[in-house]
């Protein structure tokens, strides 16, 4: 009995894994799309969570990815909390597709064949196709579950009921929500529990107001996912996270208070024959009427999370604490919104150099920020992988180091001292120095206002800077020749505009790949130069 009941429930878990994971491979880049799209408002952001989770067959992998998407950046707090929302609808799913198909058809005859076919498909085949074996197996192995799950239900009986040491007690009643709790924080799964709840009252084997009550308890214990997903996290997750708690906790006071009302507005007769579609209708209709009553009073929620929850640390690095294997496009766009955000604050740096503003210590303290951002955004993105099957996600993150590389480069140019005077001195330098610097302000303002306008084409002013150059290194060598000017001169001169040279080449690449990074599409950008060395190929190729 007990080894039919672990082993019913091991395969439920295993199976919806599996599902889990074949779907949201399935969904590739969709889910990040979709949230930035379909999010603009109350009501469909609480859709898109309610469809999502739907889709995916997990609250838990909903609500972590609004929690990553919230940490970089990607999502707002009001509309994250909407599909929080939804998610908790959303979940809901699950117990009918048990409660209608699982506990009342005999599935072996098809269960097993999917589970066979499912992992072959996976074994055999690649991408997209082996996401879908990989959904279909664990498809097939969420009913195999079901069925010796409800199995060993009925051979428990009374045994393992509650009712032989609970009655139906208000103290009862918390008992068996806080054992709810306890079984959805075991199991890491509030689905399984939920399945778990659906085989016993199916079976018998406690009330249907006792399967009510740990079902009510099963939804808040998903919240503890939620907490562990924000620990380490930014102001903004874990505020994403509270509104989840607050929200279940809120909901489950409702649900329990709409116990004594089952009795009444279910027929005796479809309670007796039916627990399992009861139990899943009042799953549902109890997380209806906590979004129902909730969605309203969400900007209140959202602005009292966040006084209460502020932000603390390194202002470039804010979005980066949130790592998480299993949300590789969460954390690649933490990593690349960060990028973003550095270079904005490169740029301004940049063109206080290029005019001469900046004071050294001044200087100093904003080269080792930015120099220790870049560090942190590599370690961030040192903590996960993209499978180059995925082909979006994939360029994303290639994308975003080569901005990156291109960064680091672009900070090193600035402790270059001799160059920096050098190019203020010179007439040749100094014209195409505050030429860039007007250009790099107007990049800057693009990168703290995106989408507003048109991108600065900061390749035009590489080009243009690549082009004087060339232009000029051949009659300042003329003038060496003619004894106009010394060796030295002219190598302080010729150094001074490589390196102007290379502060519009680094930062136009780094710009490059960024705006490559944020397309929904595979950019048709051009390619950045070979790189041989430190300084070779660091200006604008010129056809």
């Amino acid at each position: 009995m007990l080894g039919a009941l672990l082993g019913g429930i091991g395969l439920f878990l295993l199976g919806m894994v599996l599902l889990t994971e074949g779907l949201q491979a399935l969904a590739g880049d969709g889910l990040r799309t979709a949230l930035r799209r379909h999010t603009g408002t109350r009501t469909q952001a609480i859709l898109m969570g309610t469809a999502a989770t739907a889709l995916v067959q997990s609250s838990s992998a909903t609500t972590l990815a609004v929690i990553g998407f919230v940490n970089a950046g990607l999502l707002k707090l009001g509309p994250a909390i909407g599909v929080v929302y939804g998610a908790n609808l959303g979940t809901t799913a699950t117990a009918w597709i048990v409660a209608a198909v699982g506990l009342k058809f005999k599935i072996d005859a098809f269960a097993l064949p999917l589970v066979g076919v499912g992992a072959l498909t996976r074994l055999f085949t690649r991408g997209w196709r082996a996401s879908l074996g990989t959904a279909i197996a664990g498809f097939g192995l969420v009913f195999v579950g079901i069925g010796i799950l409800q199995g060993g239900m009925q051979s428990a009986g009374e045994r393992l009921a509650p009712s032989s040491a609970m009655g139906g007690s208000a103290l009862a009643i918390l008992l068996l929500v806080l054992l709810g709790v306890v079984m959805t924080v075991v199991m890491q799964s509030s689905s399984a529990a939920v399945a778990t709840t659906l085989a016993a009252v199916s079976a018998g084997t406690i009330t249907l107001t006792q399967a009510m009550a740990l079902v009510v308890g099963q939804n808040v214990g998903t919240t503890v996912t939620a907490l562990i997903g924000c620990i380490g996290g930014s102001a903004a997750a874990r505020r994403t996270a509270w509104a989840h708690v607050i929200f279940n906790a809120g909901t489950g006071a409702v649900a329990v208070g709409l116990l004594p009302l089952v009795g009444l507005l279910v027929p005796a007769n479809t309670a007796r024959h039916e627990p399992a579609l009861v139990l899943a209708g009042f799953h549902s209709v109890f997380n209806l009427v906590g979004v129902l009553i909730f969605a309203p009073w969400t900007p209140q929620l959202a602005s009292w999370l966040e006084r209460r929850i502020v932000d603390s640390g390194a202002a470039l690095t804010r979005r980066l604490s949130l790592r998480s294997k299993r949300m590789p496009s969460a954390v690649v766009e933490a990593a690349r919104l960060t990028v973003v955000d550095i270079l904005a604050e490169a740029l301004g740096v940049a063109r206080r150099l290029l005019e001469g503003e900046t004071k050294e210590s001044v200087l100093e303290a904003r080269r080792d920020a930015l120099q220790n951002a870049l560090v942190a955004v590599r370690e961030h993105l040192a903590s996960v992988q993209t499978d180059p099957g995925s082909a979006t996600d994939y360029r994303r993150h290639v994308a975003v180091l080569h901005a990156v590389d291109h960064l680091h480069r672009l900070v090193e140019a600035y402790g270059e001292s001799q160059n920096k005077v050098a190019s203020r001195n010179y007439d040749e330098s100094a014209k195409l120095a505050r030429e860039l610097a007007v250009e790099l302000v107007s990049a800057r303002k693009w990168l703290e206002q995106p989408r507003a306008e048109n991108c600065p084409d900061l390749s035009l002013a590489s080009r243009t800077v690549a082009s004087a150059r060339r232009e000029l290194r051949p009659s300042l060598l003329e003038r060496a020749a003619a004894g106009e000017l010394d060796a030295e001169a002219i190598e302080r001169r010729l150094e001074a505009l490589r390196w102007v040279d290379r502060i519009g080449y680094h930062a136009w690449r780094a710009q490059h790949h960024l705006a490559a990074a944020d397309q929904e599409i595979d950019a048709e950008l051009p390619p950045a130069p070979e790189s041989r060395g430190r300084r070779g190929h660091e200006s604008h190729e010129l056809s």
